[in-house]
């Protein structure tokens, strides 16, 4: 029998209910991301960043020290660690929930030493330790991304086949290897990793089948903000001018039932889903209307 996703995502704070979709903003404190590399990436401008965020909406904060653009190379952990730090530490202080974007398990576990609430991993808590740092907290949330290959080399020799049963299989592995060291489900939710190994196919396969993900039990993050693929059919080559189509795509995964919207572009993505909401406001009254109506 298939679960129904959580309507809660537990967290080290706080309890964030999904029963409405959620957007987290992005914050990277890199000097080399894809799309505002450098923008941010001192400690001062990075809590600026922040700050600005949740004045334009964002639910959920997420801040990363390495980027993880295809073709990236690995940061050093004491370089992640001193970009990263400073910035949680004094983001705590905000109130909000707040995620660190690391696959490094000395990373997580310092992060959540200073009280940050979510562990996002790229590489779904596959590297050495990074389980059991996770399950040895009470309860911090966790986003397990797929990812085919590394960062290094994943759009050098993409994924084949059928990706939705991939990405199925694939989680229930990593689901299962987590839930054995007693993690409990009301901290999970799950990222298909749009851009991470997929061809631009995959990727709006994922996006067209995106209920059939909803199968793996669990709230689903979905990270479109800004990705080739999105440049690859809007004809847009630079990252950072590709608002419309990413705030299209987050409310295309949000109707298609994302619980979480990952982006660059909180403003305008919290807006476009307020549109949604409207309709979907009208379309449930409308629908309960007629039913009363048909009653004798």
């Amino acid at each position: 029998m298939t679960m129904a996703p959580a309507a809660v995502w537990q967290t080290t704070r706080f309890a964030i209910d999904l029963a409405q979709p959620r957007v987290m903003g992005i914050v990277n404190v890199t000097p080399d991301s894809f799309s505002d590399g450098g923008a941010h990436a001192s400690t001062e401008a990075a809590l600026r960043h922040c700050e600005q965020l949740l004045k334009e909406g964002a639910d959920i904060l997420d801040i990363g020290g390495e980027s993880t653009r295809p073709g990236s190379p690995a940061v050093p952990l004491d370089a992640e660690l001193a970009r990263v730090l400073p910035v949680v530490r004094e983001a705590v202080k905000l109130n909000v929930p707040l995620s660190v974007d690391t696959y490094k398990p000395e990373v997580m576990r310092a992060v959540l030493e200073l009280g940050a609430d979510i562990v996002n991993d790229v590489w779904a808590l596959r590297q050495p330790g990074a389980r059991e740092a996770v399950a040895a907290h009470p309860s911090c949330g966790v986003c397990l991304m797929h990812m085919h290959r590394d960062p290094q080399t994943m759009q050098t020799a993409p994924m084949q086949g059928d990706v939705v049963p991939e990405v199925l299989a694939f989680w229930t592995e990593q689901v299962a290897q987590l839930r054995a060291l007693k993690v409990d489900p009301s901290r999970i939710t799950l990222d298909p990793g749009i851009g991470f190994g997929k061809t631009v196919a995959q990727n709006f396969a994922l996006l067209a089948r995106q209920r059939e993900l909803l199968a793996a039990g669990y709230p689903l993050l979905l990270g479109w903000s800004r990705k080739s693929s999105i440049g690859t059919v809007s004809g847009i080559p630079a990252a950072a001018e590709r608002l419309v189509p990413s705030v299209m795509a987050a409310v295309l995964a949000v109707d298609r039932g994302a619980a979480v919207v990952r982006v660059h572009d909180v403003r305008d993505t919290v807006a476009a889903i307020a549109v949604w909401r409207a309709m979907k406001a009208e379309e449930t009254y409308s629908q309960q209307t007629r039913q009363q109506e048909q009653i004798p």
